[in-house]
């Protein structure tokens, strides 16, 4: 289980869950094949970055847009669905080449949730634009 079914308070649902793109895991394989000439001296990175990027968890309930982070420790952020006022696209060149891009969710005041290289941007904008406050 991970940190959005275990943070799920009553009567809340999970809508979606968000991948990362393989896009993202690119640093990680440059790691790996550094590793080789370095006899395994960036293979420690490699590591590092295959945790960071499966502690990654990102989605929307009916009732919160959730991004959660952290290897060791846990930062999460967290917007109400009744606060989101817009769902922007942020996709450059190769993010359309490919199908990934960043999402910024803006709500009420200066808050700001941003999912970096999300597997098809445009599905997520949908997705939680669809989701009915109750």
């Amino acid at each position: 289980m991970g940190y959005i079914n275990d943070s799920l308070s009553n009567d809340e649902e999970i809508k979606a869950l968000f991948k990362l793109h393989w896009f993202s895991k690119i640093p990680m394989i440059i790691w790996i094949i550094l590793s080789i000439p370095t006899f395994g001296a960036t293979l420690l990175l490699a590591i590092w970055e295959w945790l960071r990027l499966r502690s990654i968890e990102q989605g929307v309930t009916n009732k919160r847009v959730i991004l959660k982070k952290g290897i060791v420790s846990r930062k999460s952020e967290e917007m109400k669905i009744a606060s989101v006022e817009t769902v922007e696209i942020i996709q450059g060149v190769i993010g359309r080449i490919f199908g990934f891009g960043t999402i910024k969710v803006t709500g009420r005041g200066i808050s700001d949730l941003i999912f970096k290289n999300v597997d098809d941007p445009m599905d997520v904008k949908k997705k939680i634009e669809s989701v009915e406050i109750r």
